[in-house]
């Protein structure tokens, strides 16, 4: 039974970090129909963020209390900056060119991990995360891992951010409005440009958040942690149903909780093949995902 409890709550914990990283990724793609292959090098950018400040770098940040607190926010902070910036000067002046468009994230997906390479080396790094973080709880007889329940918390505060957002807010339905018919939005004076570029700031803050507590999931930063994280939330994204927020929030716990329990009662790293297998599975009886659509 505690086996059962640690697999699940470890699987959910995995689940909550790929859906941080996912939900950006499929709000980005259902309200601009951008492919953002350099979403992975937001989160190193807010892992690594996170990592310097609380390693004492930045005044009043350190490992512990409120202090990794204002870690979390700086790395968070840092990585949607630099969202901002990947809109402005890379994305927006090709939106009328996708193929252009997916070769040059591609091109920054592959230079920001290279740069931290240069910069703090490939080697890992040791996370400073707090200590009231990396100890355990009880529940069921298992010794469940504190910060699972921080991914998970995390997890479920950005669903629930990201539906008010897109249902209750005046931004939200203008940038909705903006998908649909982009011109008539223009027309009544509303500048679309603007609100895609908020909606590229809230994906890259997702996913620098999800860099942030990363660090306490694996204890460690590395410079390739965002682009094999990227894959699985693509994976995410394409099986809850691209463009679907609460799909991806579905399709991350499924694939958190298979890919703990085929590694444990399989051979390690058969997860990874389950996970796959579990995709092409679904989209031959549901091409479309889980739900695809925004919502």
């Amino acid at each position: 039974m505690s086996t059962l409890v640690l697999l699940t709550m470890t699987g959910l914990g995995l689940g909550a970090l790929y859906f941080l990283v996912a939900s950006g990724l499929s709000l980005i793609f259902g309200l601009m129909d951008v492919l953002n292959f350099a979403h992975g090098a937001l989160l190193s950018i807010g892992a690594y963020g996170t990592w310097w400040a609380a390693s004492g770098h930045l005044p009043g940040a350190g490992p512990g209390g409120w202090g990794f607190a204002l870690a979390v926010l700086f790395g968070t902070a840092v990585g949607t900056v630099a969202a901002v910036v990947l809109e402005l000067a890379v994305v927006r002046p090709l939106y009328t060119r996708p193929r252009e468009q997916v070769l040059a994230t591609v091109g920054v997906g592959l230079a920001v991990p290279a740069l931290l390479s240069g910069i703090w080396g490939s080697d890992a790094l040791t996370f400073p995360g707090p200590k009231a973080l990396s100890g355990t709880f009880g529940l069921l007889g298992a010794e469940v891992p504190v910060n699972r329940l921080v991914l998970v918390a995390a997890a479920v505060a950005v669903l629930v951010a990201l539906r008010l957002f897109l249902g209750r807010t005046r931004h939200g339905l203008v940038v909705r409005a903006g998908v649909e018919d982009r011109a008539m939005v223009t027309a009544l004076g509303i500048d679309v440009r603007k609100a895609f570029t908020l909606v590229f700031a809230i994906g890259g803050c997702a996913a620098a958040l999800g860099g942030a507590l990363g660090g306490l999931y694996f204890g460690s930063v590395d410079p390739r942690q965002g682009t094999s994280l990227l894959i699985f939330a693509f994976v995410v994204v394409v099986t809850g149903g691209m463009g679907s927020v609460t799909g991806a929030a579905v399709a991350a716990v499924v694939i958190g909780l298979v890919q703990q329990f085929a590694n444990y009662y399989t051979a390690a790293g058969l997860g990874d093949l389950a996970v796959v297998v579990l995709l092409a599975a679904l989209l031959l009886v549901r091409p479309r995902g889980l739900t695809g659509r925004l919502a």
